[in-house]
């Protein structure tokens, strides 16, 4: 998986491409951005609302299950000094499924790879390159 992001003329904004899709990234007003788009924290959160939602619904059609509906809210805290980093994650599904059916969704919900990401070991491999970058 890749994503590549590129200055977009205004100061802090990106086109963020991956495979053939284009995505507009900005950081708000009061971070001296023109909100043009999410900030990368906001993409992060909605990674993570997005997989889970995708995750339930993948599962729930192998089992033939119709569920309907389903929504994911992601409230996502950055780590401060002494705090870790804190995602508030809330699954609603139609009342109309049953107990057992909740619980294994609840349970699958955890697995989505954005959250197994996220909760795991992570590694970074950085470098810097030097190249003539158009303008």
């Amino acid at each position: 998986m890749k994503a590549t992001a590129q200055r977009d003329g205004a100061r802090f904004k990106h086109t963020v491409t991956v495979r053939e899709h284009q995505l507009m990234i900005d950081e708000s007003p009061q971070s001296g951005g023109n909100d043009a788009g999410p900030d990368p924290q906001e993409l992060l959160a909605a990674s993570l609302a997005s997989c889970t939602a995708i995750t339930v619904e993948m599962y729930a059609a192998r089992k033939g299950w119709d569920i309907g509906h389903v929504e994911v809210d992601v409230n996502y805290s950055p780590a401060e000094r002494g705090c870790p980093t804190k995602f508030d994650l809330v699954l609603r599904l139609p009342d109309t499924l049953s107990d057992e059916q909740v619980q294994r969704l609840q349970v699958i919900a955890a697995k989505c790879p954005v959250h197994r990401t996220l909760d795991g070991e992570v590694m970074f491999n950085e470098r810097v390159e030097r190249a003539h970058l158009a303008v």
